[in-house]
């Protein structure tokens, strides 16, 4: 929005604003903030920053946890949800001792890996497109206790709904996809959500109701920058999150809040570009795949198992990713199967637009720390040569559920929990080191809060458990 800061502040003259809002993101992927007042917008806060506890939100150790935060002036937007007039800027994270940038902050990692990449010579420029699927719920409750363990959420478009009388346009289980009034009833919302976007400077491609039939919605967003995408998502979060709650309702990203119904996922549009060329795209290659993208695509699948841990953070995760609904569960790429870990979209063919996209992450990821273990991997499968058809990674354009079973065993599947896909990270890990992008101490430090997150899970008794054995 702004290039200096002057201009920031004759927009904060200008626009009589208030108060001035620093977001960051914590390395497990939630924007945080802090405010302050116009009054201390100075030009000494760009080079000192503000300060703030980096060990409670899993940077540093309490012994040492001072850290600053540095806006980026070109983050900044008008903050619609605030009742003072308010100016937002994304921030960078900074030692407090020295300024210089926080090596785990998470968009220095991306920084990092776009550097690394430009370093390789293979590309000058990653380009991403994230798609954004959740749901919204008009009422949610949970309670975990020693002696109680529920949770329970309502949707004012649910056919469960349908025996307690009403308009009667509800959505059956599976039957949302583009659903049109009466029975989308949340287009209002979505255009609200979209309008507050695009005020904010972020284009969308479009909206429309997904195919989980209980308020489940989907916004897509034009291609851009890593750095770009990675400050997009967790502006859309933000966004859709807020218009929700402000009329009375909630949004969630998670992968699967409803047995037997669509998850949220959030696939990722990816291609590489050199001096304003699609590195990808090869126009006398089969599929148009490059041999760039070949090895690119062979690395995203031979790396995979690791890679989940970072894309697919969660136990909630592993839900979504199971047979019998368009959530990838096996290694290989395809023209269109939409079963397939990397699908080449068929509407996307021309030169400037060609790209795939990895279809197994979800929006529980930090974005900045997903995408940057994306590229890497692409990039160490180009460094390496990893072919995707010697992996037997495809492509495939059959239903693989249809082959018996000794064939498809040939193919390799994806983690089924988050304790596999840790492990995967643990013995995978290399390629996210090259260049200094990751370093090992946050690659430690996330196995074990993340292994920490799933035994607290495992050691609590399911309520399905109680009604499967307690008659035993």
């Amino acid at each position: 929005m702004f290039k200096n800061f002057s201009e920031a502040q004759a927009y904060i003259v200008e626009h009589h604003i208030h108060q001035i809002d620093l977001k960051f993101c914590d390395l497990w992927g939630s924007w945080r903030h802090v405010t302050i007042t116009a009054r201390e917008f100075t030009p000494d806060l760009l080079t000192h920053g503000v300060g703030f506890d980096g060990s409670s939100v899993g940077f540093k150790n309490v012994r040492a946890g001072d850290m600053v935060l540095i806006p980026d002036l070109t983050t900044g937007f008008r903050d619609p949800f605030w009742e003072q007039p308010t100016l937002s800027f994304i921030c960078n994270v900074h030692e407090a001792d020295t300024r210089e940038p926080f090596a785990r902050d998470p968009r220095e990692i991306a920084r990092r890996a776009e550097s690394y990449l430009r370093q390789t010579g293979i590309a000058d420029q990653s380009v991403w497109g994230p798609e954004f699927e959740f749901y919204i719920f008009s009422n949610v409750e949970y309670e975990n206790a020693i002696n109680v363990s529920s949770y329970r959420v309502e949707s004012i478009e649910s056919a469960w709904k349908s025996s307690t009388g009403g308009h009667g346009h509800y959505i059956a289980l599976h039957r949302g996809y583009h659903a049109i009034p009466p029975n989308d009833q949340l287009f209002n919302l979505r255009a609200r959500m979209v309008n507050h976007l695009e005020e904010l400077g972020l284009p969308v491609k479009y909206h429309h109701h997904e195919v989980g039939g209980p308020g489940q919605c989907e916004i897509e967003i034009p291609l851009m920058g890593l750095l770009s995408a990675a400050d997009a998502t967790l502006l859309i979060k933000y966004v859709t999150k807020m218009t929700a709650w402000r009329e009375g309702l909630s949004v969630t990203f998670l992968p699967k809040p409803l047995y037997g119904e669509a998850g949220n996922g959030m696939h990722f549009h990816q291609l590489l570009k050199r001096n304003g060329k699609n590195v990808f795209y090869d126009p006398n290659a089969p599929d148009h795949l490059s041999q760039e993208a070949r090895f690119y695509i062979g690395g995203l699948l031979y790396h995979a198992p690791a890679l989940l841990a970072f894309t697919n953070p969660t136990t909630n995760s592993y839900r979504r990713l199971v047979p019998g609904f368009e959530a990838p569960v096996n290694c290989f790429f395809s023209s269109g199967n939409r079963s397939a870990a990397i699908r080449l979209p068929k509407y996307a063919t021309e030169p400037e637009t060609f790209r795939f996209e990895f279809r197994p992450p979800d929006a529980t990821c930090n974005p900045y720390l997903a995408m940057a273990a994306m590229l890497m991997a692409g990039i160490d499968g180009i460094h390496h040569h990893i072919d995707p058809s010697e992996h037997h990674f495809g492509p495939i354009d059959e239903d693989i559920f249809s082959w018996s079973p000794e064939k498809r065993k040939t193919i390799k599947s994806l983690p089924t929990s988050l304790g596999e896909a840790l492990k995967a990270l643990q013995a995978d890990h290399e390629f996210l080191l090259q260049g200094g992008v990751f370093t090992i101490d946050l690659i430690e430090d996330w196995i074990r809060k993340k292994f920490d997150e799933e035994n607290q899970v495992r050691l609590r008794p399911h309520p399905y458990e109680i009604e499967l054995y307690y008659n035993l």
